[in-house]
């Protein structure tokens, strides 16, 4: 599934990613590597830990196209570790739709599995969801 932007006749192409509670839409277009987050470029979006950079760009890396797609991306909810891991799903995801031959080595990386660990609910006469009041016999 391929849609092409009316303006410039490029093909783009689309992933969604989710980790926790962030959600990033990806958009894949061909260009020279750039990562624009939000509106703004990644490193600075991503300034207080490079190492997010390079998650979000680690499915480009396996296939060898870290210089041949910009990826725009829309991510909002969960803080930058979420946000992170829900860019690449995105992206692995979009390599996808570019050439299903990209689908094996991104899933033997791991690219294409959904992170399913969220929080867990508060219950009620608990202080948190797990952690109880202090016990005492007498």
């Amino acid at each position: 599934m391929q849609a092409t932007d009316t303006t410039s006749d490029r093909v783009m192409y689309r992933g969604t990613g989710r980790r926790k509670s962030s959600v990033a839409r990806v958009r894949l277009v061909p260009g020279d590597g750039q990562m624009i987050v939000n509106g703004k470029p990644g490193d600075l979006y991503f300034q207080f830990n490079p190492n997010y950079l390079a998650v979000a760009k680690a499915p480009l890396e396996t296939l060898g196209l870290e210089n041949e797609y910009n990826i725009l991306v829309t991510a909002h909810g969960g803080g930058l570790t979420g946000q992170s891991d829900s860019i690449r799903l995105g992206v692995a995801r979009a390599l996808c739709q570019l050439d299903p031959e990209n689908r094996s080595p991104l899933k033997s990386e791991g690219y294409l599995t959904r992170d399913p660990r969220a929080k867990e609910r508060k219950k009620y006469g608990l202080h948190k969801a797990r952690k109880a009041p202090q016990f005492s016999k007498r």
